[in-house]
């Protein structure tokens, strides 16, 4: 599984409760914009339309070699290949207050099909991104003494 593309801010941002795998329908030049790493989710959700589900604002450039004629809208809503059980389970959830669904991450699985990972996720307050913060901190202080020890040893 090769990651093109992750959501760091979704995961700054947001609590995830729930994740799912998805299908995009994509063009040929999109797919091949993909492989090249040309894709940016930083500030794309999703929704639900009449039981379908799109990704909205998600930025895929189209590459240099892309005829003149055919450039595709980069910001174009792309539908989300899901069964019905799972859009009807993330509806259900997103009709609560204070959930959202968003991607969070981009890649090719094994038959090298591009699928986007979404989540159901909750708002985090400020407090609790600070806690992020310095948790992260911790951390890397922690892997630093480690590699000390390590090298001392």
């Amino acid at each position: 599984m090769k990651v093109i593309a992750r959501n760091k801010k979704a995961l700054f941002d947001y609590q995830i409760l729930e994740r799912y795998e998805a299908g995009m329908v994509l063009s040929g030049a999109e797919v091949k914009a993909i492989r090249a790493g040309r894709v940016n989710l930083k500030d794309s959700f999703v929704r639900i339309v009449k039981g379908e589900a799109f990704v909205f604002n998600a930025h895929i450039t189209h590459l240099q070699t892309t005829h003149w004629y055919y450039k595709p809208n980069e910001r174009r809503e792309r539908k989300l290949l899901l069964h019905k059980k799972q859009i009807d389970k993330i509806l259900g959830a997103l009709t609560q207050a204070g959930l959202t669904c968003v991607p969070l991450s981009l890649y090719f699985n094994e038959r090298n099909r591009a699928k986007l990972e979404i989540g159901i996720a909750k708002g985090k307050n400020l407090h609790d991104k600070r806690e992020t913060l310095k948790k992260k901190a911790l951390d890397l202080e922690v892997q630093g003494a480690l590699k000390k020890y390590q090298k001392g040893l």
